[in-house]
Parts: C-alpha cells; sequence; structure tokens
C-alpha cells in the first residue's frame, strides 16, 4: 500500500520509537511521539551500539556522537570462569573488520541524544496510547489517548515486546515465549579495577564486564533458570552465590556493587515471526516486531535500523515489510542459537564446547567475529543528510 504521510504518530518513546521519530521528522514530517512512562528515563542499563546501527545513525546525524563514546581499547575476548582465554579479539581488529567501533553507552544517553533531534513539544509523556483503527489506503489509521483520539497518515508501533498494537494487528500471533533464562545488569563505577572487557562462558551461565566512556563500569549476567524466580534475600546475594568464585574482576564488581542497583529480568523472545511488520497505516519496529535473546547484543540496533528503513520507505509499507522481515528473521534466529550456544548447561558439551572455541581461535584467530559479518555488515538504504536541516529532495 502506497499513501501521502504527513502526520505521523510513534507509539512508545524507547531507541525504536525515537530513532523513528527523528528520521521521519527530518524528512519534514509532523511526529507526535506518545509515551505511556511519566518521562523518558529508560527501564535498563548499558546498550552496546554496533557498526550496523552506527551507520543507520549516520542518517539521522547521530553517528560520529555516539561512536565518541566508544571505550574498548586493546585487548579482549572469551573467558572460562576460571580466568582461561577461550578467544582473545581487539577493539582495533574489531573496528577494522566492520568499519567501525562497538559502542558500550547507557541507555539514557543514547535515549536524551534521539530526544534532542524533536521539537519542543513533540513528545507526550504519561501518554497511554490504543490503536483504534489501524487504517488503509482511503482512510487513515485512528490512536486514542486519555487527551482524546488522533488521526495519522502514519503510526508507528514501538511499544515493546509486549506489544499491544502487535495484539491488534496479528491477534493469531502467539505473542512473546521464554527464552530459558534471566539475566542481571549492573553499572557502577569501579577505580581503581583494572580490566580486559570480555564475556566469561560457564555451564548454564554467562558474565561481562565492559568498559564505559564515562568511567563507569557495565557488568552483565545470565543464567538459565525456570520463569518468574526472584532471589529469597536480594539479587546481588544471588549474583554472589552464583558467580562470586569466577575471575576478576567478577568479585570485584559484586564487591562494589549495591542490592538496588542490580537489575533482573526473564528474558523473552518471538519465536514465531509475524507474517508482516505492517498492517494498514500501521509499522512496528523493535521488540513489538521481532524481539530477539541479547545474545548477539542486537535487539536495539536492529530497532534503529528499522527506524531508518521505515523512514525511507515510509509511504511504501510493504516495502518496509519486504526489506525487514528476512533481515529481522536471519538475526533473531541467529540470536536464538547463540544464546543456546552461551547458555550451554552439560558438563561435556561445555567441556567440548570450550575445547573447540580454543583450538578453533588458534587456527582461525578472527573466527568469532567471522560470525559477526552478516550482522554488523549491514548499510541503511540511503546516505546520510548533510546537515541537521530536512533535505528539500526528500519530502
Amino acid at each position: 500500500m502506497s499513501h501521502t504521510i504527513g502526520r505521523v504518530l510513534v507509539i512508545g518513546g524507547g531507541i525504536g520509537g525515537l530513532t523513528a521519530a527523528v528520521a521521519l521528522h527530518r524528512r519534514g514530517h509532523q511526529v507526535t511521539v506518545l509515551e505511556r512512562a511519566a518521562s523518558l528515563e529508560p527501564v535498563g542499563a548499558a546498550i552496546s551500539i554496533a557498526p550496523n546501527a552506527l551507520r543507520a545513525l549516520d542518517v539521522i546525524g547521530l553517528g560520529d556522537e555516539i561512536r565518541d563514546l566508544a571505550a574498548w581499547q586493546g585487548d579482549g575476548g572469551l573467558r572460562t570462569p576460571g580466568g582461561r582465554w577461550l578467544s582473545r579479539s581487539s577493539a582495533e581488529a574489531s573496528a577494522e573488520r566492520f568499519g567501525g567501533p562497538l559502542v558500550l553507552l547507557h541507555r539514557a544517553t543514547l535515549v536524551a541524544s534521539l530526544a534532542a533531534g524533536l521539537p519542543q513539544g513533540a513528545v507526550r509523556t504519561a501518554a497511554d496510547a490504543t490503536l483504534v483503527d489501524p487504517g488503509d489506503a482511503d482512510r487513515p489509521a485512528r490512536v486514542r489517548t486519555p487527551d482524546g483520539e488522533w488521526e495519522a497518515d502514519l503510526v508507528v508501533a514501538a511499544d515493546g515486546i509486549h506489544s499491544a498494537v502487535r495484539r491488534e494487528l496479528f491477534p493469531e500471533h502467539p505473542g512473546p515465549v521464554y527464552s530459558g533464562f534471566t539475566t542481571w545488569r549492573i553499572v557502577i563505577p569501579l577505580p581503581g579495577v583494572g580490566f580486559a572487557p570480555h564475556e566469561t562462558w560457564g555451564r548454564g551461565s554467562l558474565w561481562g564486564t565492559q568498559p564505559l566512556k564515562d568511567g563507569r563500569v557495565y557488568a552483565y549476567a545470565a543464567a538459565a533458570v525456570p520463569a518468574g524466580g526472584r532471589a529469597p534475600d536480594d539479587e546481588r546475594a544471588e549474583l554472589l552465590r552464583r558467580f562470586g568464585d569466577w575471575h576478576e574482576p567478577v568479585p570485584a564488581v559484586l564487591a562494589a556493587a549495591r542490592p538496588e542497583g542490580v537489575l533482573r529480568h526473564d528474558v523473552h523472545h518471538l519465536a514465531e515471526p509475524l507474517p508482516a511488520l505492517h498492517r494498514g497505516r500501521v509499522a512496528l519496529v523493535g521488540d513489538a516486531a521481532h524481539a530477539m535473546p541479547p545474545m548477539l547484543g542486537q535487539g536495539g540496533n536492529q530497532a534503529i535500523e528499522d527506524a531508518i528503513v521505515l523512514a525511507h520507505r515510509h509511504d511504501d509499507l510493504a516495502a518496509y515489510t519486504a526489506e525487514r522481515l528476512p533481515r529481522t528473521t536471519a538475526v533473531a534466529r541467529q540470536s536464538v542459537k547463540a544464546a543456546r550456544l552461551n547458555l550451554m548447561s552439560g558438563r561435556t558439551a561445555t567441556a567440548v564446547r570450550n575445547t573447540a572455541i580454543a583450538a578453533l581461535s588458534k587456527a582461525v584467530p578472527a573466527l568469532l567475529l567471522r560470525g559477526f559479518d552478516s550482522v554488523a555488515g549491514w548499510r541503511p538504504p540511503q546516505q546520510p543528510y548533510a546537515s541537521g536541516n530536512t533535505p528539500a529532495g526528500n519530502r
């Protein structure tokens, strides 16, 4: 379906929704973001922005600003809980292979940068939005908010993994399923503790410690456990029980963490791809469209890609689906496979995995990087804008 776009409503003020809002605003459209929370301050810790998403952010003039926040320098890699290195890599090798760095930053930093690209008043918080009618070629979409009903030529549904808009568009879809593991995340200052950035794989569990540009440390953990579990005391204590005897700097991170600073979330994903990423005048982006396990760090990156492609294909949503659905389905499936490998729990299988990774990494040093080629090598369908002004030819 192709139609002229004027007013755009974005449901959800997360990374995907804000990126779409900025990209569509820069193409000359009147954009309003409807966020049900009281503020844009995101729930979460850090996010990794890979070269594919950095190229997408180039389109809206934010790529270099985010690249400047890259903190990984020198060697890093994959370890065992006892500290043995299974595979080593360097920030320089990664950047050379993929054409740019991997940047870890706090989600709040990225959200603030995106929101700054919108006009004052474009974001409405405490605005719970419900899709009333997806519209079609002959009528606009309609969205209800506490302040009344809105009509829009395009609705961007960026309302997350439990998307109400997705359920409205595709009521037969089974929705998200439990991925089989839970995650913990921590962002803390850790002065005086040096470490090489790493991810460590155990049996049915993993830990990662990564530096941020502002001097803080981002640590994350995962464990294969039943859904709905919570620590009997607090989540820092749970991490101590599970990871307290792992190699440094894991004990140092846990010693510096406060119980209230540890976030825990069960992980869910869309195991069955949607039949399309649009219906009528509504397009889905991010977790609403293709929630995936975080093992490739691509959830937010794919949302950013979605947003830039949608702005490019805004007048033909069938083309948006055709371009994005195969890509996101492939990345989601790769993420599921990575989760199974990362969180392998059998003693023999884990030993075989570690031995194979160590041997192959010695024989083919870039092996683990090579597996990321198809993900990080993506390029946006349009060139970056030359300035902050909306290009007349893109209207």
